[in-house]
């Protein structure tokens, strides 16, 4: 079905245009898209059908410079597209950055930094000549706590995936890339990921898959990519009810879908459900070819309209237009050296999303003359940092999960280079057992200050096998016997701090079990600064101010979800995460938005106003659905002191409790965060702007989103469960 784009208003595209002229667009500006969309328009006038189909279909697998590739098109001057993976950055660029991963950007809460990541993953990207970079993600939302690719999103909250996806979104596309939000939708697994149907209610739908990419479409994202399963049992990318409905009529998307590589199974079907743009153009044989010739076919025999074919055209053209790629792009080259100063970034959000999760005041390392480290996770790979196709391995230091959203490291400095660097800086010594053996650790730790050991869990993408995971986790346990080395160190040093690199939660019940565990550090998934991030945060430069993303569970099973071998139906419905533990009443071991500092933080006045009226959402559709659900309609604000002896910056985190009224819901839900970096005795306001959506349901017989009447929760804390304020919003 054929769905026009929203009506936009000649006097904003003619604004837009006017700054188009000059070069000073900013694509997420009122009037950006209808610009665009104008410009696009202009130039589909002088394409021939043959060109139309050329700017929607890939050339094919491995024929370009890039991962995908579409044809040139000389009646307009429209160069071949360059489409590249991906959410770390250029992949296989050699003068390229190794962003740190998704996972970890989310757990400093620091839009700033999410912000400068986009940037300047943008500005690497622009600079190889990289049209299209493939990213941010929202699908895997992470559902599974086993699933392979959590690790490349922002974790299992919509609000605070949404928060990540804007954020990167507009740093991405203000440096003149085109963004792609992906994968759309329901791709939670990697097991069977190409044949499995993931059946999701509408409800949980709308407030948890499609949340964040409601977020990305507002924050004006190019283009978005439609996943390889299937959704209520139709193929996402021949899926009508939501290429069309959801996304392009409810959210108001205005630029373009590609498919994920090799997820058209169609001609028609692909293209009449919505889809406008096929990659790479052909299977991974080169054989199998759906549009192209195909697509012509289908055009001149009314099976697709030649208005959907302009269309789609139209919709890509927008996109190119939209970032101003048109005038003066540079040239392919993926080996462009283009890092500039970007491992800052790196090194922040490395540093920033350290988690310090137990401390019995070993932490910050004072004055120590001998230092132990184990583990084969502290060295880097031995056959290099680069060794394994993809980072498809498990081997030395742990930066990043693999598959085709990693990225070539252009160094790695490893957690034993940093800690030896500064404990001769500070007149210590430094011992090292690079294995994961138990033999030999009473050795190394013995007489050791204090002992640091470094343990691992790893995931990726379902085309390559690692230690027999095929993507998704088989379980939650730390890899290479972890449990086991913790205990040796723990056994024969009594200041044993562990150092966890993870693509996710894992159980530490054992570890904490251990009288000998003074602290545990979750440092994440750092990427090429691991060694100086931690060391930062070890020796109290900084104070750790990194909150889980997600909930570290005791057991496995207490989550409520896995990954499925078949259909997966969604049963729990809304209640994933934090949301499943509060609804069920499970203590977890630590909870989302759980982390520990140097310094400790008081919360006080709690102040709510408002001014939102119940009922459903009345605005016309603009991107990312009605208008008036991104209007602020309430506020609420506290204060947070830094009560300790030393600099820190704390996440203050706002939960939101719906009234009696509504239907059955989480009973508290994120709609806020804000990190505050104080000074010792320092007083800071977090201010909480609420937007109309963020206050309501979905309402699956009105079809919209609903305030409920009634008194809402409102609660002010350091974590989940961490409330320290606590006040009501009442709205009639």
């Amino acid at each position: 079905m054929h769905l026009p784009l929203s009506p936009f208003t000649a006097l904003a595209a003619a604004a837009a245009l006017a700054h188009h002229a000059r070069g000073a667009i900013d694509p997420s500006a009122a009037g950006a898209w209808a610009a665009a969309h104008s410009s696009a328009s202009a130039a589909l006038a002088k394409m021939s059908q043959s060109d139309k189909i050329a700017v929607v279909t890939g050339i094919g697998w491995n024929k370009g410079l890039c991962v995908g590739n579409t044809a040139a098109v000389g009646s307009i001057n429209y160069p071949s597209m360059c489409i590249q993976d991906g959410p770390l950055g250029v992949r296989f660029g050699t003068g390229t950055t190794a962003f740190a991963p998704g996972i970890q950007a989310a757990s400093t809460w620091d839009v700033e930094l999410m912000r400068q990541r986009g940037s300047y993953m943008g500005a690497e990207a622009k600079g190889c000549g990289v049209h299209v970079l493939l990213g941010p993600v929202a699908g895997p939302l992470g559902k599974n706590a086993a699933g392979g690719r959590n690790w490349e999103g922002f974790g299992p909250d919509p609000y605070l995936t949404g928060t990540a996806m804007a954020e990167t979104i507009q740093g991405m596309q203000a440096a003149g890339v085109q963004a792609n939000a992906k994968h759309f939708i329901g791709n939670e697994q990697e097991l069977n990921r190409e044949t499995m149907s993931s059946n999701i209610d509408d409800r949980t739908m709308h407030e948890l898959y499609l949340w964040p990419f409601a977020d990305a479409v507002h924050a004006g994202v190019a283009s978005v990519m439609c996943s390889y399963n299937k959704l209520n049992g139709t193929w996402a990318c021949e899926n009508d009810k939501a290429m069309n409905g959801l996304l392009k009529k409810e959210l108001g998307f205005q630029g373009y879908v590609m498919s994920d590589w090799n997820a058209q199974h169609t001609t028609n079907g692909a293209a009449n459900s919505g889809m406008d743009m096929t990659m790479p153009g052909s299977d991974y044989n080169g054989k199998t070819i759906l549009w192209g010739p195909q697509l012509a076919s289908a055009v001149s025999s009314n099976q697709v309209a030649k208005s959907r074919l302009d269309d789609m055209a139209q919709r890509i053209l927008a996109g190119w237009f939209l970032l101003g790629q048109n005038n003066g792009y540079p040239g392919v080259n993926i080996k462009a050296s283009v890092q500039a100063n970007h491992k800052e970034n790196v090194h922040a959000v490395g540093r920033d999303g350290i988690v310090l999760l137990k401390n019995s005041g070993v932490l910050p390392l004072g004055r120590v003359g001998k230092i132990a480290v184990v583990g084969s996770a502290a060295v880097v790979n031995p056959a290099g940092a680069n060794a394994c196709v993809d980072r498809g391995c498990n081997t030395g230091a742990l930066g990043m999960g693999w598959g085709s959203g990693s990225v070539n490291y252009p160094y790695f400095v490893a957690p034993y280079d940093a800690i030896k660097t500064r404990a001769q800086s500070e007149g210590a010594s430094v011992t090292l057992s690079s294995s994961d053996s138990t033999s030999n650790v009473a050795g190394t730790v013995s007489g050791a200050d204090v002992a640091v050991v470094f343990i691992t869990s790893d995931s990726g993408e379902g085309y390559i096998t690692t230690e027999k995971v095929a993507g998704d986790r088989n379980d939650l346990d730390p890899w290479h016997g972890g449990n086991q080395l913790v205990q040796a160190v723990a056994a024969a040093n009594k200041n044993t701090i562990v150092v966890v690199h993870s693509v996710g939660p894992v159980v530490l019940e054992t570890i904490l079990a251990l009288p000998g565990v003074q602290a545990v550090v979750w440092a994440g998934l750092p990427s090429q600064e691991s060694g100086n991030a931690l060391v930062d945060v070890l020796w109290g430069d900084v104070a750790p101010s990194g909150k889980l993303p997600y909930t570290i569970a005791k057991s496995a099973g207490d989550y409520g979800t896995k990954v499925q071998t078949g259909t997966d139906s969604y049963t729990e419905g809304l209640f994933i995460d934090y949301r499943h533990f509060d609804k069920a009443g499970i203590t977890p071991r630590f909870e989302f938005g759980f982390g520990l500092s140097y310094t400790n933080f008081t919360f006080a006045d709690l102040k709510v106003t408002t001014t939102a009226t119940s009922g459903p959402a009345t605005g016309a559709v603009i991107s990312g659905g009605r208008a008036d659900l991104f209007d602020t309609v309430a506020t609420v604000t506290a204060t947070v002191t830094n009560t300790g002896a030393v600099e820190g910056a704390e996440v203050a985190q706002l939960y939101i409790t719906l009234p009696a009224s509504a239907p059955s819901a989480p009973p508290k839900q994120l709609r806020g965060f804000a990190k505050l970096k104080l000074a010792p005795g320092a007083v800071g306001t977090a201010t909480f702007n609420l937007r109309r959506k963020d206050l309501s349901y979905w309402d699956v017989g009105r079809q919209n989103w609903v305030v409920p009447s009634g008194s809402f929760g409102v609660s002010v804390g350091a974590s989940s469960r961490d409330i320290r304020l606590t006040g009501t919003l009442s709205v009639s």
